[in-house]
């Protein structure tokens, strides 16, 4: 496939041009990514959370609305709270299994909440009237997705810079909106632990541990 260059494009700035060697590096940092949930103690510089959000901020979202909220968490009340809502949403999703699923789920580490420096919730704001509801009239779940690719471009983000991010999902959203305090019309995307991971793997955990294994995105075409 060839790149579209710059003399390719009409009017406006020039962008950059992405070299084969920065794709073969971008895609890298795509199968490197991972789900980090064993986290080291050791603090974030300063700063580095706040900018791992400004990078996050430059994804798209449905008629440029910017819906992605961030409540950074450093208040340890309000971490512990999280950590019992965790505790009590993973006992009763335990309840779901049996037999040799149900003791491969018991064993296997799903947050790092524990360990990990850096706490943040990220929301999506349902009522903003930024963007005047361009594209979601039909589709007004696209506000959640553009949170959610904030979150995708935070992710790599900060796997670029040596940082993990662990998602938290198993959580009663109700309950984390009430804890932080923020807006009823604000719907939780995700919790997310941030810091240095104690390992990095070329193959993601729950993989490793026998749980899922990558399909092949050739079996995920369907053509028309």
């Amino acid at each position: 496939m060839r790149p579209v260059e710059s003399d390719d494009l009409q009017g406006g700035e020039r962008p950059p041009a992405f070299d084969a060697q920065f794709r073969s590096k971008l895609h890298e940092l795509f199968a490197w990514r991972r789900d980090v949930r064993r986290f080291r103690r050791d603090p974030l510089p300063r700063g580095t959370l706040e900018q791992l959000i400004g990078e996050a901020c430059l994804a798209p979202s449905v008629g440029f609305s910017q819906p992605w909220r961030f409540v950074v968490v450093d208040n340890r009340a309000r971490r512990e709270q999280i950590a019992a809502n965790f505790r009590e949403a993973n006992q009763a999703a335990l309840g779901e299994y049996a037999g040799e699923r149900k003791a491969l789920y018991a064993r296997l580490k799903l947050a790092g909440l524990e360990d990990a420096p850096a706490h943040l919730a990220v929301f999506a704001d349902e009522a903003t009237d930024v963007g005047h509801a361009l594209g979601r009239r039909t589709m007004p779940e696209t506000v959640r997705y553009s949170a959610v690719a904030a979150v995708a471009q935070m992710s790599l983000a900060a796997r670029a810079a040596g940082i993990g991010v662990g998602w938290i999902s198993i959580l009663d959203p109700a309950a984390v909106a009430a804890t932080l305090e923020v807006p009823s019309a604000w719907a939780l995307i995700g919790y997310f632990c941030l810091g240095y991971p104690q390992e990095v793997s070329a193959q993601p955990e729950l993989e490793r541990e026998g749980w899922e294994r990558r399909l092949a995105y050739s079996d995920l075409i369907l053509r028309r």
